[in-house]
């Protein structure tokens, strides 16, 4: 009855919403110039990652590992693993990513071709540190995801107010016996700190006036972080304006018309009239 219950509620948070029809990302740049052990962020369709937009304030609600194609994989062990979990096409580009409801899994790279996608690529990464990142996220998959924080999503559907303090959320506390099962981040982070590759690194200073670098708890993390860390370089493919001066070019709307989404538009005198109706409810 519990498992029951617990897969229709995976199954509302998964539910995506439809497709923008056109993306602010250009998919066929990215998987041409994407490398192996790039980070990918998503922006999520999904009502559990409006939750963790609300958690994060961040667009970002999904990171995933990109490894390449099979024959771009030199480790063997690794190639094994790999092949073990995605049967499918060897000449797809794939990526490793922690879902709920899935666990640690293998998936190609265009599932996410109709979303907002961004890649962090590790600064200076040597290639033999790059493979052995690989290697160590490769060892998560068939991993189940953290099922405690079904019920801390469901928790951020009720008012934090309402909820007695032994209720609400411990989405982020460490569980010492837990760490078998992963959350999107925690992968990811793994697998760069075991190799000795900083996301976020707590950072010390001694008595002696030297610094030390340790490890933050993984469990902290969210997608956001590696694009907020500064070893990690943010790519960007927008859908139009990537060349020098192509906003000059970019076909704007000549009528003026002003949208708060891709439904919501306001010509220019609908917008002032509303501007107008705001400013003296102001002042009542």
């Amino acid at each position: 009855m519990l498992n029951w219950l617990s897969e229709i509620f995976i199954n509302f948070l998964n539910k995506h919403r439809e497709i923008q029809e056109t993306p602010l990302c250009d998919f066929s740049r990215l998987r041409f110039e994407i490398r192996p052990c790039d980070v990918i962020l998503v922006e999520g369709r999904t009502r559990v990652s409006d939750i963790i937009r609300t958690i994060t304030l961040s667009p970002w609600t999904h990171a995933a590992l990109f490894i390449g194609r099979l024959s771009d994989i030199e480790d063997g062990k690794t190639r094994r693993t790999v092949e073990s979990h995605y049967p499918g096409d060897p000449n797809e580009q794939l990526m490793i990513e922690s879902l709920l409801g899935a666990g640690t899994i293998i998936a190609p790279l265009t599932k996410y071709q109709y979303d907002n996608l961004r890649v962090c690529r590790p600064k200076e990464i040597s290639p033999q540190d790059a493979r052995l990142v690989i290697r160590t996220a490769s060892q998560y998959l068939g991993s189940k995801y953290d099922t405690r924080h079904i019920l801390d999503f469901a928790r951020f559907l009720v008012p934090y107010w309402f909820l007695p303090r032994r209720w609400r959320s411990t989405l982020f506390e460490y569980n010492a016996g837990e760490m078998a099962r992963t959350i999107c981040s925690t992968v990811l982070v793994e697998s760069f700190a075991s190799n000795q590759y900083p996301v976020l690194p707590v950072i010390q200073r001694t008595e002696e006036g030297k610094y030390i670098w340790s490890r933050r708890n993984p469990k902290l993390f969210t997608p956001n972080d590696f694009d907020y860390s500064p070893y990690f370089d943010i790519i960007k493919y927008p859908f139009l304006g990537d060349e020098k001066s192509i906003y000059k070019k970019l076909p704007w709307d000549k009528s003026g018309v002003i949208c708060n989404d891709e439904t919501t538009c306001f010509t220019p005198d609908e917008w002032s009239r509303r501007e107008e109706e705001g400013r003296g409810k102001g002042r009542e």
